[in-house]
């Protein structure tokens, strides 16, 4: 409904605005976009993460666990993703505050690292498990598409020595009614559960797909075994043992993006680690960015950065 009584809604949110919400009178009405901090949400346990608001613009997200998601849960927004603008705004907070923080969670991006490092002395880093286990994700899948770009040349090279020839070409059907382009493009989903997940249909489709192209099972073994490694382990040295024999694997298998995802666990396996001491993850700040960006889709986009935050702090500090 574009109207109530006769105002139109566009009318309606105006007056909402400047009059009933209380943004005219609140004191980072001109400058919120800059940055805003609440430091009474500091809690031991804080995630740092970084969202989009609109036109591409990154914010750096500091957020309370213990909050869940609720009112509390922001303790910074600040504009950029920058450790040298960042850091300064957050060294505001006073010292005695940001050394009650005892963990901190975020992903392998070397400047939130740098962050926490630089303001929160005391907390212990830890590098979310399931940025790792998309790195080997996002491997197989590469693997997996440049076997689809093969097949779709290779198609296309057969197509085109068909109609030289005068002849109609028609592709080698697999037992499961899929060409060999369409096997690898629907196996895309396939390749991201584990074997007890699938359906009847993806257990027909994988069966083919492994016996066609043994390098993507292979890849596919060494993401589950990434997998179940996170998932079993209880203890940080079997931990380190496990992943260094992993390693080993993944230097046999003579996989490229592999081995990169090997040497970035490598470099930062101590962070990565330390998820064995209290399964700690990243997955509180994941779920408050797909809070922010419903709230976002709910204002149709971001039009006015300042009252948008406004309304977030309002509701989630």
């Amino acid at each position: 409904m574009s109207s109530f009584y006769g105002i139109s809604a566009s009318k309606l949110r105006r007056y909402y605005r400047n009059k009933l919400s209380g943004f005219q009178d609140w004191e980072h009405r001109d400058n919120a976009k800059q940055g805003l901090i609440f430091a009474e949400n500091i809690s031991p346990h804080l995630s740092i993460d970084e969202t989009c608001l609109s036109h591409g613009e990154l914010y750096t997200v500091l957020s309370n666990k213990h909050a869940r998601g609720k009112k509390g849960t922001i303790v910074a927004i600040l504009s950029g993703t920058k450790s040298d603008n960042i850091i300064p705004l957050l060294q505001k907070i006073p010292l005695r505050i940001r050394k009650q923080v005892t963990e901190i969670t975020l992903d392998l991006a070397g400047n939130m690292g740098l962050i926490a490092k630089r303001c929160f002395p005391n907390a212990v880093q830890v590098i979310d498990r399931f940025h790792v286990q998309q790195l080997a994700s996002e491997a197989l899948q590469e693997i997996r598409i440049k076997h689809r770009w093969q097949a779709i040349d290779d198609e296309n090279q057969a197509i085109d020595q068909a109609r030289k020839k005068k002849e109609s070409y028609c592709p080698e059907m697999l037992p499961n009614s899929d060409t060999l382009k369409q096997l690898l493009a629907r196996s895309r989903y396939l390749l991201y559960k584990s074997e007890h997940k699938w359906t009847v249909e993806q257990k027909e489709r994988a069966v083919i797909l492994f016996e066609r192209y043994p390098d993507i099972e292979k890849a596919y073994r060494l993401s589950q075994e990434l997998s179940w490694i996170f998932n079993t382990t209880v203890d940080k040295i079997y931990g380190f043992t496990r992943l260094a024999k992993w390693a080993d694997k993944v230097e046999r298998a003579g996989f490229k993006s592999f081995n990169t995802v090997s040497r970035t666990i490598n470099i930062h396996h101590k962070t990565i680690l330390n998820y064995f001491d209290n399964r700690s993850t990243n997955a509180s700040a994941e779920s408050f960015n797909a809070k922010i960006k419903a709230f976002r889709s709910q204002f149709r986009g971001v039009r006015d950065v300042n009252f948008f935050l406004f309304r977030l702090t309002k509701l989630f500090a």
